[in-house]
């Protein structure tokens, strides 16, 4: 009989490193948790399974950071702002001013192809809102910079294979590398690897969602110019060629191609493609190869109809497939959608969205000790989820865990014990704006406020 399954031989792994924190994945999340704890005086380890820190906003060019804004405040600051500012510096971010973020026919036509728009509003024209283009090999420099600056230990080229446990305390985890099994033994793990790896394998309870997936591309030589003055002087024609266009990709969000700080060089956040499971390998790759052929496609597409891309070539495709939703975890609370809508505010808020707010204990994964999760597999019902996955307010969520991880480093207490109404004074020293304080559109008095679910 042909075996269905075989035993894996135990092995031994060397100690590779000892610090205070271990931060599993180096993408917007991992880099805000490595980065805020050693900050607050952890010594902290980064491991990251790709050759370059970015997560989603490099490898996955997501190359739009929005859901940072309640109509005009500005809800997500802290390292997250710092990476724009940093960003803008090299002249690899762009943002509308404050004068520019209204709701007028100018302002719609001089920002919509830079993706600065309220999409959460209804109308053929929209409110320009506070919303950063960048790119994502910039991305990746400033990264590096601010872990090195930070004097966190990175290790890049070490997927994440394992938990270290003692009963239901994760006390470090096992890399695989190419020469075999490394072991980081730390006071406490944050998992900020996008799937929940770590919880996971841990055992921590979780649901599996789905969602659509992309390769998000890039276009070069595009005449942008002619492009946007075609969609200005002929809009019936530019609505049927759009239309057209995301028919062969399958799908796309309103503007299918948008500006990026590169001159002549567009980004495109699709194909939408749904029916594959973000997590096993065949389907990973059958999205990918899916992906590439209507890239293919549409290329061909737009030099023979689309004015400004008869030129066009393809630079790039993502190396990151863009999985949205595969596990979240249940933690000591469940984020609802009526919760994300509402604008429900927690006494315990840590971290804030486009309007909504995160409360610690979502960062708490059930049945386990010296765990912290950060980042779009978070404590949250799928629906949810779909409304508060974006990458600020998953780098506010891994701001908030490094610090908390710090807290209990450097006290020996426990994640459940810290005092989370210090957390959040220092994250507001520290310029960050964890939600302690409810804006004038919150409801602070829902049946919710303190229960665990």
């Amino acid at each position: 009989m042909t075996p269905t399954t075989i035993p894996i031989e135990a092995t031994t792994a060397p100690v590779i490193s000892r610090p205070d924190v271990v931060v599993v994945g180096g993408g917007p999340a991992g880099l805000s948790a490595a980065v805020a704890a050693a900050r607050n005086g952890a010594s902290v380890s980064l491991v990251e399974r790709y050759p370059h820190l970015g997560g989603m906003a490099a490898g996955g060019m997501v190359l739009v950071l929005d859901d940072i804004v309640d109509e005009n405040e500005i809800t997500v600051r802290g390292i997250a702002q710092e990476m724009i500012d940093r960003l803008e510096v090299m002249g690899l971010a762009v943002y509308p001013p404050p004068e520019d973020r209204v709701l007028s026919e100018v302002t719609w036509e001089k920002w919509r192809r830079w993706g600065a728009i309220d999409f959460h509003q209804k109308g053929e024209i929209k409110p320009i809102i506070y919303s950063v283009a960048f790119d994502p090999e910039g991305w990746k420099t400033v990264s590096h910079d601010m872990i090195d600056e930070s004097g966190v230990e990175l290790r890049l080229h070490s997927p994440f294979h394992s938990p270290i446990m003692e009963g239901n305390r994760v006390t470090g985890v096992i890399c695989h590398t190419k020469t075999g099994p490394e072991a980081l033994l730390a006071e406490v793990v944050i998992d900020c690897s996008g799937d929940a790896d770590v919880a996971f394998t841990a055992g921590a309870p979780f649901v599996q969602g789905s969602y659509l997936v992309t390769t998000v591309f890039r276009l070069g030589n595009v005449d942008t110019d002619t492009a946007m003055a075609f969609d200005r002087q002929e809009p019936k024609a530019a609505y049927e060629l759009d239309r057209e266009a995301k028919r062969i990709l399958g799908g796309a969000w309103e503007h299918w191609w948008l500006l990026t700080p590169l001159p002549g060089v567009v980004w495109c956040n699709a194909p939408h493609m749904t029916g594959y499971d973000g997590l096993t390998p065949g389907d990973q790759t059958a999205a990918n190869a899916e992906g590439r052929r209507r890239v293919a496609e549409l290329l061909e597409f737009a030099r023979a109809r689309m004015p400004g891309f008869e030129d066009a070539i393809l630079v790039d495709v993502a190396p990151q497939l863009g999985v949205r939703q595969t596990r979240l975890i249940r933690g000591d609370y469940v984020v609802t959608k009526d919760d994300v809508v509402k604008r429900h505010h927690f006494s315990d808020s840590v971290a804030r969205g486009r309007g909504y707010y995160t409360p610690y204990r979502a960062l708490l994964p059930l049945d386990t000790e010296g765990l912290l999760v950060a980042g779009r597999h978070y404590s949250v019902e799928p629906d949810a989820q779909k409304l508060s996955r974006e990458i600020p307010p998953c780098m506010a969520m891994g701001e908030a865990a490094g610090i908390a991880a710090a807290m209990a480093a450097e006290s020996s207490s426990g994640l459940r014990d810290i005092d989370v109404s210090k957390l959040q004074q220092t994250l507001r020293s520290q310029g960050a704006d964890p939600g302690d304080i409810p804006s004038p559109r919150a409801v602070v008095d829902h049946t919710a406020q303190m229960a665990t679910q």
